[in-house]
């Protein structure tokens, strides 16, 4: 069954303060986020009515903003409960979390200091991708054309729109070759992140994964390291060259839409087997993201 277009849905989106029927949530065409890029957003998932990390999430959702010079007009604290309120007025227990927020209509050129910053909270049903079933048998990676740039030539630290335009492309190319995702390279050719979530290696039973310096330090890439850290697993962040796919025994790939994902494949070249170290931490994140109290509203 095809899902209807995200604008003709029903339910509600919490916008500038309130909460208003989801069609109504609307922006004008001549919104300086649209046409300029000066937009920020959040990716992140409720389970058991209960949002994953939501202080970290709107924590750096501020962050973001002010690396691309604009304040959101909301605390953290007023940010989390408004992202509570909007799971539990779409009556979603298990559901996709994504604030958002760009600078409005009031100018239209590149300087837009006088412009109103909105803010957006939407929240839908998104299952996970795959049973861990699926997940174990691997995806296949592409390997992007466009790849990460120097920090010094964009906003690698803020989760921004723009930054994701890239993506979008090296997953279009991607899917048309037949893969799930892409990896991409950074601006000197070493092994950067997917299109859309962070990567892992191991080998001889440490994981390995590459510094997020010009890439967004995830919020679960960083639940992975502590999880691995935990079973006492050594977590290696270094520079990572294309040559040294072959030398891996494992790949995985993770973020708030893929969680924990296992990878077979990358480009025409490169096989790994998802093995223990794969499965201990899908095993290990589920129980994690699941261990949150269950809300009040839940009970009534």
């Amino acid at each position: 069954m095809s899902l209807p277009p995200f604008d003709q849905r029903d339910g509600f989106i919490w916008h500038n303060g309130s909460l208003v029927p989801w069609r109504d949530a609307k922006l004008h065409v001549l919104s300086h986020g649209l046409h300029y890029g000066s937009c920020v957003f959040e990716g992140e998932r409720a389970y058991g009515g209960n949002i994953f990390k939501s202080r970290e999430h709107s924590e750096r959702f501020r962050r973001s903003a002010e690396i691309l010079d604009f304040e959101i007009p909301y605390s953290v604290e007023q940010l989390d409960a408004a992202k509570d309120a909007t799971v539990r007025a779409n009556g979603l227990v298990n559901c996709y979390v994504r604030p958002v927020a760009w600078r409005g209509s009031e100018m239209m050129a590149v300087a837009a200091q006088n412009s109103t910053i909105n803010v957006a909270i939407a929240v839908w049903d998104w299952p996970s991708m795959f049973d861990i079933a699926t997940k174990m048998k691997g995806i296949k990676l592409d390997i992007a054309e466009y790849r990460r740039p120097d920090p010094m030539t964009a906003p690698s630290g803020a989760k921004a729109a723009g930054l994701y335009m890239i993506c979008t492309i090296s997953k279009h190319r991607a899917e048309r070759r037949g893969y799930a995702d892409a990896l991409m390279f950074d601006w000197q050719g070493r092994v950067a992140e997917c299109t859309g979530a962070n990567v892992f290696f191991v080998k001889d039973g440490a994981l390995h994964t590459p510094i997020a310096d010009c890439f967004l330090d995830g919020i679960t890439r960083r639940t992975v390291i502590d999880l691995a850290k935990r079973r006492g697993i050594e977590v290696i962040e270094r520079r990572i060259m294309p040559e040294e796919l072959s030398g891996f025994d494992e790949c995985f790939i993770c973020g708030t839409g893929a969680e924990v994902t296992p990878v077979a494949e990358i480009g025409e070249t490169y096989r790994f087997t998802p093995g223990a170290v794969s499965r201990a931490l899908i095993e290990d994140y589920e129980r994690e993201v699941n261990a949150g109290p269950r809300p009040d509203w839940l009970s009534k």
